[in-house]
């Protein structure tokens, strides 16, 4: 089964109550497409903790949200070695996917540098 990986542009979106995301998202769903991110992303985007980022609060419910561990930082820094990228968050959402995943980004540029040299093909969608 093939995900959708989010970066933090798409959780933004989100938060902002984007429909245009939020209906991408769940179509997304509806074709059995599973939501994944890593929590540094989500900390890019969560600043409450009162609850005013309802959107946002309940779309996480509904993502695969993985840990970054040691070994994927060391990996993420080569990968941002090897491309001459800068942004280290970037670098572990490439590495968060599979081939034929598709990666929603609203930095495709980099993301795009970042995928093919990490080799795993995912589709780099803008958002």
């Amino acid at each position: 089964m093939s995900a959708l990986v989010l970066d933090a542009g798409a959780l933004v979106a989100v938060d902002r109550g984007d429909r245009a995301m939020i209906a991408r998202l769940r179509a997304a769903q509806r074709h059995g497409m599973d939501l994944r991110t890593n929590a540094m992303v989500v900390a890019q985007v969560w600043r409450d903790s009162h609850g005013r980022q309802a959107h946002l609060a309940q779309l996480l419910r509904a993502v695969d949200i993985r840990a970054v561990s040691p070994q994927d930082g060391r990996h993420a820094g080569a990968l941002l070695g090897r491309t001459g990228t800068s942004d280290p968050i970037d670098a572990t959402v490439v590495l968060l996917a599979s081939p034929g995943d598709r990666i929603i980004s609203s930095d495709p540029t980099d993301l795009t540098k970042l995928a093919s040299t990490a080799g795993n093909r995912p589709v780099i969608v803008p958002r």
